[in-house]
Parts: structure tokens; C-alpha cells; sequence
């Protein structure tokens, strides 16, 4: 789990330094849609919608936006979207899955093939990867007042399988069975996560040289830049030089 906490972070700091905050709120404001398309406008009675309003709130986007997001995906007029998703592998090897949610799929496929093609990877086929990764939740956590010791054993007692304390934030992992029932202990106890997600975490990681290393980096970042991509896993190892270069 080292290389995939590493790239939690990695990826908290550049979402300040290179202000992308707008994009941010482009993909939860998709997500929020696809939920309230899918099981209505009530957080209360749709996990996935609750899920995805806990997300905006954690990246502080604006009450207004959320609502408006809200009512976007409850008018029967607005575009709808689907979910798709890509596998292929990048610049020595690895392996990169990718999750989008598009209008389009035309052009999102296009799209995601020319990212490859360019930087020395290629576009498999579905299912491709699925011995690589598997599906686990990961709720990121501000410690803020709370008891490390007594936090642990709540989550513990909820389900976790592993948990991380780097930089202020506790990044804790569940098997994707009890991603529910996390959330709803937190609810509990009244702790609001700031990122709580299904993620596709990698079995093993794969260490390649700085150069290399920092080629899978640059092609990671031309699919996060894409308006229809909404998340990136990789089984790229985070070491200590990689992390210091980026």
C-alpha cells in the first residue's frame, strides 16, 4: 500500500499548487448527476449521491454548486452520461486503468487511444487488468482533533483493513463489501471524510527507473487533464526519488 498512499498525497499537494480546482468540481459535479439520475435527489435514500456530496464538500465546493449539481441530474432534459472504462499499459509496462464518464464515447475512446499511442503505451482490451488491481474503498481523513489510538480502533472495529497516518491525514482502507458500512460509522461519528471512494488499488507495484518513472507520470497526468476522464489507477511504485522529482 506504500506506493498507492505516496501517490495520495503526491496527488493532495498538486491539487494546491497547480489550482485545478475547477476540473476538480467538473468530475464530482458529473458524478452527483449520474447519482441523482440513478437513484434520485435524496442523499438519505441514494448511498451514491450521499457518497458524492461528502466528496464536494471535502474539496470545499460551494453549497450553491452542490444543489445546482443536484437539480442538473434530476432535470430529464439534461445530457445524460455513461460510465466506461479503459485499460491499457503505459511506458515500461504498466499497467493503467482508466474510469471516465462521458456524453461521448466516441471521442473519449479517441482520446484515451491517442494519450497512449503517443507516449510509448497502448489501449488493451476490458478485463485485461483485472488480475493487477482490485476494487477497495479509501476514505481520506483530516486528523484534526481526533485520538489517533482511539480512531484506529473505531475503524478497526468497522472493517478496516489498513490504515495510514502521512502529512495530518489518516488514509483508510476497506475491503469494497464494507465501503458502506465505513461511511455509515463515520456518519456516526460525525467525522465528514475528505475523500471518500471505490479506488482499484494494484496487487503489487512495479519499480522503474527515474527517467521512465517520470514518462508514466507525464501520460498519468494528460488522462487526469481530460474533461471525461474521472479517475486513474496505475501500479506504478512511488519511491522516495520519484516522489522528490515530482
Amino acid at each position: 500500500m506504500s506506493g498507492h498512499s505516496k501517490w495520495s498525497t503526491i496527488k493532495r499537494k498538486k491539487g494546491s499548487i497547480d489550482s485545478k480546482r475547477s476540473k476538480v468540481f467538473s468530475k464530482i459535479v458529473k458524478e452527483i448527476t449520474v447519482a441523482v439520475k440513478e437513484g434520485g435527489t435524496d442523499p438519505e435514500n441514494n448511498p451514491r449521491l450521499r457518497v458524492a456530496v461528502a466528496n464536494a464538500k471535502g474539496v470545499s465546493m460551494p453549497k450553491d454548486n452542490i444543489q445546482r449539481a443536484i437539480n442538473k441530474g434530476a432535470d430529464k432534459n439534461s445530457a445524460s452520461f455513461i460510465e466506461c472504462t479503459y485499460e491499457g499499459y503505459g511506458p515500461g509496462g504498466i499497467a493503467i486503468f482508466i474510469e471516465a464518464t462521458t456524453d461521448n464515447q466516441l471521442r473519449t475512446v479517441s482520446n484515451v487511444r491517442m494519450y497512449f499511442n503517443k507516449n510509448n503505451g497502448n489501449l488493451g482490451t476490458n478485463g485485461s487488468l483485472s488480475f493487477i488491481f482490485e476494487r477497495k474503498g479509501i476514505f481520506i481523513i483530516p486528523k484534526g482533533t481526533l485520538d489517533a489510538d482511539e480512531f484506529e480502533m473505531e475503524m478497526i472495529e468497522a472493517g478496516a483493513e489498513d490504515m495510514q497516518f502521512e502529512e495530518g491525514y489518516f488514509t483508510v482502507t476497506t475491503a469494497m463489501e464494507n465501503f458502506g458500512s465505513m461511511m455509515k460509522k463515520l456518519e456516526a461519528l460525525k467525522i465528514e471524510p475528505e475523500s471518500a471512494q471505490l479506488q482499484r488499488v494494484p496487487k503489487e507495484t512495479t519499480v522503474l527507473e527515474l527517467d521512465s518513472a517520470k514518462k508514466v507520470m507525464r501520460l498519468i497526468d494528460l488522462f487526469e487533464e481530460d474533461d471525461d476522464v474521472q479517475a486513474v489507477y496505475h501500479n506504478l511504485e512511488i519511491t522516495d526519488e520519484l516522489m522528490e522529482s515530482l
